[in-house]
């Protein structure tokens, strides 16, 4: 055997095995464009030697066999597949031969074309007989399905009977049975969460669960299908137009694609084409290119076909969403709010209409159950202007002596710890009022009007000074100088000297301020005000352990332990010191005393309303002090509701779930008894 014999083989044996794990498997391994460079390669290969070619060819089929767990439906006409295009030249081409065949002139500018997404889902025939439905069936091989009746009956846009009448004795239908991007999402959500396999991608979600064996399960999933062509027809008389098919076909109740169109010429098929590509990533379903037919019948018969397929029709595809390449490197970048994002380094490669070199592996459980690792070959997708993800890893091509990616023990900005939680997908960096990651937002959140106040600070101004690294930190806002301000472009020395009286005055605040300002997460006012009512000063909250903090009205397990992993970093107090030093300061308080015993412990309150002589803030400082908990929405958990005048919807929700309420007066009867 030659070396050219060889490598048909070899694309041959490739291809055959890409066919079965998708026709048959519903298990893709590669994407679209790398098959589609498989095959093209082929055709070309066989083109310039055409005594190389055999029946059994990839080239001279359709698809793969059916599976064996299905019922076996033969096609009384074969459903064949389409040739494509991908690029503007060989659509010009395609549309001279389709000229030179019918003998027209003049470029054939005004040959009407009947235009339509490529769906990118499962063919399916059906099949009507007196207008019900009593088959339904795969593509196959083109020659030979699958019976899929049962599992096509659940899907609500396929009638059972047609609507109207004057429809053939006989009708074939064919089209693609896809699943909306919307259900596709939700289904894998369901999925991820009850811990079963999730979908690579709508398409695949189509195919396998058209083959499902327990009708029940289908139903569960959300399918659709659109018609787009006839196969058998008997009895009875179509249109001699295919557009005016598909509409006869919308009228007897078959669902029908709304972006269809009819074009003229090899430029209205081109401004179509720019048309819907233009609009895909904003569809309700998958589309990888659109169909252009020859719209005349009588001309669809004159121009025939060729071994799979019809040369009056042909995909002009869109560039890959989908391409393979390799991971060179993973790295973790931090976002604005500490969170790390594994980021995986590519061999560059375009898809998408770009060339793309990093992307999004989410967070390191999405890393691990994908199993990426450095060196290996993967499927990557950029649609639109969505950042470009990791799909899924080519295993069978994986290097030997590889390792799963590890999360960083320290942040990769700033060296700060990461912090984890149990249950968490998301790790972050502790090092919030230092790391250059967070600073920004950081600054924002410090200088805002709950927490520092310090008017004339603004995102953009404080965009600048992060850009030029001019503050690194909270306490050199502290630092700022009238004369540096006033030079800064749009400022003035009038808006100058209004903000640094505006820093200066910030100096005089609250412990509760001060700790909200801090930016710890999960530390809102309510809790900030907790933790300085509790503690009253700043030594005692940085001293405590996580036992203390739990001890803390409003302060559970989890915002214990990310208040002691933000005061744990040495940084964080490093910015803290210096803004006392700096001149920013409080008036402390006693600690509460809270009994630790007392009639109010285990209790947890919800207070509304109006309250005769006490504020609602003295009532929640006499339930805490009391042993008591107080939290802002009433639920199952709630003990007693403490409603006062005017009392509103969580009244309402209070008596719905059977929580005691109590006025002011059985609330002092509590802590009396």
């Amino acid at each position: 055997m030659s070396e050219l014999q060889k490598k048909i083989e070899s694309l041959r044996d490739e291809i055959r095995y890409h066919n079965y794990r998708y026709h048959t498997l519903d298990d893709i391994e590669i994407p679209d464009a790398e098959y589609d460079r498989l095959v093209r390669e082929l055709q070309r290969l066989e083109a310039e030697h055409p005594e190389l070619v055999t029946p059994d060819s990839p080239t001279q089929r359709v698809g793969a066999q059916p599976s064996e767990s299905l019922k076996t439906v033969k096609h009384r006409l074969p459903m064949l597949s389409l040739d494509n295009v991908f690029s503007e030249e060989e659509l010009r081409e395609f549309h001279r031969r389709v000229s030179d065949k019918l003998e027209l002139e003049d470029d054939a500018d005004d040959l009407a074309y009947a235009a339509e997404p490529k769906l990118d889902g499962a063919a399916v025939s059906l099949l009507y007989e007196d207008g019900k439905l009593v088959r339904a069936a795969t593509r196959g091989d083109g020659t030979t399905g699958e019976d899929i009746t049962h599992n096509v009956r659940t899907i609500e846009s396929v009638p059972l009977r047609l609507l109207g009448s004057g429809y053939p004795a006989v009708l074939e239908v064919r089209g693609e049975v896809f699943m909306p991007r919307a259900g596709f999402e939700a289904y894998n959500e369901k999925a991820r969460a009850a811990g079963e396999k999730t979908f690579v991608n709508p398409r695949n979600a189509a195919a396998g669960t058209l083959r499902q064996l327990d009708p029940k399960l289908t139903a569960e999933r959300p399918l659709d299908m659109y018609v787009y062509s006839v196969g058998l027809v008997e009895g009875g008389e179509l249109p001699d137009r295919h557009s005016e098919i598909i509409e006869k076909l919308g009228e007897w109740g078959l669902k029908t694609c709304p972006e269809r169109d009819v074009v003229e010429g090899v430029d209205g098929c081109l401004a179509y084409y720019e048309r819907i590509g233009s609009k895909r990533d904003d569809l309700a379903y998958d589309i990888d290119g659109v169909v252009y037919k020859v719209d005349s019948l009588a001309m669809q018969r004159e121009l025939g076909f060729v071994a799979r397929a019809p040369r009056w029709a042909v995909a002009h595809k869109f560039p890959a969403q989908e391409e393979l390449t390799k991971v060179i490197g993973v790295e973790f970048q931090v976002g604005r709010t500490g969170a790390l994002t594994p980021v995986a380094r590519l061999e560059p490669v375009f898809v998408g209409g770009v060339t793309v070199s990093n992307a999004t592996l989410h967070n390191i459980d999405e890393l691990h159950r994908k199993d990426v690792r450095v060196g290996d070959t993967v499927i990557i997708r950029r649609a639109g202007d969505v950042i470009p993800e990791v799909v899924s890893v080519i295993k069978k091509r994986r290097p030997k002596k590889t390792s799963m990616v590890a999360l960083p023990e320290a942040c990769p900005v700033c060296g700060s710890h990461i912090s984890r939680e149990a249950g968490e997908a998301v790790a972050r960096c502790s090092g919030g009022l230092f790391c250059k990651a967070q600073r920004a937002e950081a600054l924002k959140h410090f200088v805002s009007r709950r927490a520092m106040d310090i008017e004339g600070l603004g995102a953009k101004l404080i965009a600048q000074f992060v850009e030029e690294d001019r503050i690194a930190n909270p306490a050199e806002i502290y630092e700022l100088k009238q004369d540096e301000l006033a030079n800064r472009e749009r400022m003035g020395e009038k808006s100058a000297e209004n903000l640094v009286k505006a820093i200066e005055a910030s100096k005089s605040t609250t412990l509760a301020r001060f700790l909200f300002a801090l930016g710890i997460r999960e530390v809102g006012e309510a809790t900030a005000v907790s933790l300085a009512s509790y503690f009253g000063n700043l030594p005692a909250i940085v001293a405590a352990t996580t036992e203390d903090l739990v001890k803390v009205p409003d302060v559970g397990p989890v915002v214990a332990a990310r208040i002691r992993d933000f005061l744990d970093e040495p940084h964080n107090l490093e910015v803290i010191a210096r803004l006392q030093e700096l001149g920013v300061h409080w008036n402390d308080s006693d600690p509460m005393q809270v009994s630790e015993d007392g009639p109010l412990t285990g209790k947890t309150f919800v207070i509304t309303g109006t309250l005769p002589d006490m504020t609602r803030d003295e009532a929640k400082e006499l339930i805490q002090k009391n042993g008591g908990k107080v939290t802002g929405s009433v639920s199952s958990k709630t003990s007693y509701l403490l409603a006062g005048e005017k009392a509103g919807s969580k009244l309402a929700k209070a008596q719905k779930l059977d929580v005691e309420i109590v006025d002011l007066d059985g609330l002092l009867a509590l802590i009396n008894t």
